[in-house]
């Protein structure tokens, strides 16, 4: 069982609903953002069009999020007009890696600390790394190491780590494959259960599903990787791997795709405590800010975006479990 400290617990509290379920909305997306943007607009929309789409989503989506994920290079200006009562979680790694090096290598903001990101306001501090558990030696051992450093740098600042951990397959870069889904499920769950050890001092994990619902039995529109019972007991799995919270991301499915996928995952007995959830809440929305304009986007995220994370809500409600249970303090 997790121990946390009381200011990590009531941080916890706030990014968190009162039954101990974590609804969170993520949007430190940098460079994949811009590109969507840029993809809808004739302009160079530059640094202003993120920032300016960052405080919509914020201002207008908030109201219904337990929290908010922002970076602090294009998101500052958005934590200022999220709701009162939405925590927030703030991104301490450099979007995107190197993909001239091997290993896709860990780097963190080198303006930042886990120090300034706490007096920027941030409730907890999330860090995203890139993982394949088959990896070469060398390269994960650096990985655990980096990962050693950002969770004493939390633990000193007393502020949750969040480590999300994005799974890949070094030999195929072919992420929505046959291939890779019929490996995905042991790259998943042996991330998770390296980062749940106790040196890593993580708080709460970020993960992927354990397999791609693209290929499961009764989702899928083509191929089958696995058949319902298989992927339900991955889920399953993929729970008992960790003691630590955890939360889902979405990964950019449709946001009826996502909300299925958590009630698979409830069925197949998996004690997950929340998401955090970016495009697939807001992600048809950018089109709009970019093609039509600020108040087209402000329009579609009243509507449609609003619509997104009620439903989500609802289904979070009927599925997620409490973190309260897995953590003492």
């Amino acid at each position: 069982m997790l121990e946390l400290t009381n200011n990590k617990l009531a941080a916890l509290k706030r990014l968190s609903d009162e039954n101990g379920i974590i609804g969170a909305l993520a949007i430190d997306q940098r460079g994949s953002l811009k590109k969507m943007i840029e993809a809808g607009s004739e302009n160079n929309v530059g640094d202003e069009g993120i920032i300016r789409f960052k405080e919509l989503v914020s201002e207008e989506l908030t109201p219904y999020a337990t929290s908010i994920l922002l970076d602090p290079e294009y998101g500052l200006p958005a934590t200022k007009v999220r709701h009162s009562d939405a925590g927030l979680l703030v991104a301490y790694e450099k979007t995107g890696y190197d993909a001239t090096a091997e290993g896709r290598l860990p780097d963190l903001l080198p303006e930042w600390s886990v120090r300034r990101l706490k007096e920027a306001g941030a409730d907890a501090v999330k860090f995203l790394l890139y993982y394949d558990v088959d990896e070469d030696e060398k390269i994960n051992d650096y990985k655990h190491v980096y990962m050693e450093r950002v969770g004493s740098e939390c633990a000193e600042e007393d502020i949750p780590f969040f480590l999300e951990i994005v799974s890949y397959d070094a030999r195929n870069d072919d992420v929505k494959s046959m291939e890779y889904a019929k490996v995905k499920p042991h790259k998943v769950i042996e991330a998770m259960r390296e980062f749940s050890k106790p040196q890593y001092k993580v708080d709460v994990l970020k993960v992927e599903v354990p397999v791609d619902m693209k290929f499961v039995e009764g989702y899928a529109e083509g191929e089958i990787a696995y058949s319902k019972e298989k992927a339900a007991a991955y889920f399953k799995e993929q729970s008992e791997a960790t003691d630590l919270p955890f939360i889902f991301l979405s990964a950019g499915v449709s946001a009826e795709l996502f909300q299925e996928t958590l009630m698979f995952a409830k069925k197949s007995g998996s004690t997950f405590n929340g998401v955090l959830c970016g495009r697939a809440t807001w992600k048809n929305g950018v089109a709009q800010f970019s093609e039509n304009g600020e108040q087209a986007g402000r329009a579609w995220l009243q509507e449609t975006g609003k619509k997104n994370i009620q439903e989500l809500n609802i289904v979070l409600k009927e599925t997620a479990s409490p973190w309260f249970v897995k953590i003492s303090g």
